[in-house]
């Protein structure tokens, strides 16, 4: 049992059986009253579906009974697919379909979630659901309370998490028990996590990095706290309230955090642990958070969901990183790594796509048409392209370059976006800066969305001059207040770059009339 996720959280509930599990919307719940309401949940499903299907659904928020929902699938010894509730109902409907989900584990706030996949034209058996949900109810039964969790062998798939797919449609991607627990195994003897501990929880539930919460949190007795919208605004008032001492999060939060006033020396003095994750991390954004919370060790964490959660990690320490980015760290124990040159073929230089085996490492898509391109054989080994460049530092960990696609010519010059970015962060008054690329007539023009004071677009450009070639200057810059999200709180470059091309064509269009204006 101690191989599987239920198996932690049975560690958790042997340690600290009457602590809190769980803090949402301020209410505690302890570890055996999660247990046992999880156990309530999964009997009922189990003996409401006599014939097991492959996989769950768990349309669930960050609320008190989502969590026992998700506990309650795996619990179940079904493969569960958590499901995100503001997801459009035809994308959800793709993810049920591809998964084989044959019931909804649904909690208090699925109703609207609920309603419009019906809508869509999905009809499952639906447990835990509010009064009055459209879909086939499935009756809450206490009788039918499981003794204990459901067994499960190492091969078998835990949950189903769903990457965007370049087909315009979700690449779904299993994650087994055995590949959760190599990498909990790693966690537990790096970490010094304990029932005293508690977790912040920034991450929804369909997104890999909640895992590392919960599943650290629950193996050690500690309890988490998911962190709702609002308490961004008075971050160290909520983390002292919860006496929280460990934080995860993606970087974009810490300059939320910092727009709000919440990153003064000294703000964070409970924390423990701070991680990060999600996409880069840069020198300033990781400084200013440990001068906020200094009793903290800071870790820059990396992985895509395909290696199971994160599968790099790298101690901060003060210092000059390429691109003023911090490293990603070294490789998890027990994995191999490789690089591809630009022309695909494995090289032995330092620089070069980010390839990684080993027991993180997924089975496979849902969908084997999806694994074309991203898997490859080499000496033995199934790796994984992670489409990441990276260089290989001094210390044999690695730093981050980019995104493959994330590298682009502007008059026959290639760019790091990053790069880019990077230099836009030097400009007096810039405190964040993404770089995106705008098709113009074949090629393409870089523009420049930033953030901190509206430094006027001149002088950006000017000092941008001053450190990159006079070629790859970004032609368009805008200041926003705050940079946009989606779901995983990631910054949004699709929408900045959909709106970079907008703009540059709503331009273009006054210019044209400007023209005929005058030649009248």
């Amino acid at each position: 049992m101690d191989g599987t996720l239920s198996g932690r959280f049975m560690r958790g509930l042997a340690l600290a059986p009457d602590r809190p599990a769980l803090r949402a919307d301020g209410v505690d719940t302890t570890y055996r009253e999660l247990h046992e309401r999880a156990l309530v949940l999964a009997g009922s499903l189990r003996a409401g579906l006599p014939d097991r299907p492959p996989a769950v659904g768990v349309p669930a928020g960050k609320g008190p009974t989502a969590y026992a929902a998700l506990l309650a699938g795996l619990y179940s010894g079904v493969t569960v697919v958590p499901l995100q509730q503001a997801f459009p109902a035809a994308r959800t409907r793709q993810m049920i379909e591809a998964a084989g989900v044959g019931a909804l584990l649904a909690d208090d706030d699925a109703l609207p979630a609920l309603t419009a996949l019906h809508a869509e034209g999905v009809s499952l058996p639906t447990l835990f659901a509010p009064g009055g949900q459209p879909m086939p109810a499935l009756a809450v039964d206490t009788d039918s309370a499981l003794k204990a969790p459901m067994p499960a062998r190492p091969s078998d798939i835990a949950y189903v998490l769903f990457t965007s797919g370049s087909t315009g449609r979700p690449k779904g991607v299993p994650v087994t028990h055995a590949n959760t627990a190599h990498y909990f195994q790693l966690l537990d003897e790096r970490y010094d996590f304990g029932p005293h501990d508690v977790f912040s929880q920034t991450f929804d539930l369909n997104f890999d990095c909640a895992m590392f919460d919960l599943f650290c949190a629950w193996g050690a007795g500690a309890t988490v706290v998911p962190i709702p919208p609002h308490a961004y605004a008075h971050l160290p008032e909520f983390v002292a309230e919860q006496g929280m001492t460990v934080w995860f999060s993606t970087p974009s939060a810490i300059t939320l955090v910092r727009r709000t006033g919440g990153l003064e020396p000294g703000a964070l003095p409970s924390l423990r642990w701070s991680f990060f994750a999600g996409e880069a991390l840069s020198c300033k954004d990781a400084e200013d958070w440990a001068a906020a919370a200094p009793g903290a060790t800071l870790e820059n964490l990396y992985g895509p969901t395909e290696l199971t959660i994160t599968v790099t990690a790298q101690r901060w320490t003060p210092g000059r990183y390429l691109n003023d980015m911090v490293p990603i760290g070294a490789v998890h124990p027990g994995h191999e790594t490789l690089l591809l040159g630009a022309d695909g073929a494995p090289t032995d230089g330092d620089e070069g796509e980010l390839c990684i085996a080993g027991p993180q490492l997924t089975p496979g898509y849902l969908d084997p048409a999806d694994d074309t391109g991203r898997f490859l054989e080499y000496d033995g080994h199934r790796f994984y392209r992670t489409g990441d460049r990276v260089r290989r530092a001094a210390d044999g960990g690695w730093l981050y370059l980019g995104r493959q696609d994330a590298q682009v010519q502007v008059h026959g010059v290639r760019v790091e976006l990053a790069e880019v970015d990077a230099a836009a962060r030097t400009c007096p008054g810039v405190e964040d800066a993404v770089t995106v690329a705008v098709p113009v007539d074949g090629t393409v023009e870089l523009a420049v969305f930033h953030t901190g004071v509206p430094v006027p677009p001149a002088r950006l450009a000017r000092h941008l001059r001053e450190l990159l070639p006079a070629a790859v200057v970004p032609r368009a810059y805008h200041h926003l207040d705050a940079l946009p999200l989606n779901s995983n709180r990631k910054t949004d470059r699709r929408k900045l770059a959909s709106r970079a091309t907008a703009m540059r064509q709503s331009a273009g269009a006054a210019r044209t009339h400007e023209r005929r204006q005058e030649s009248q």
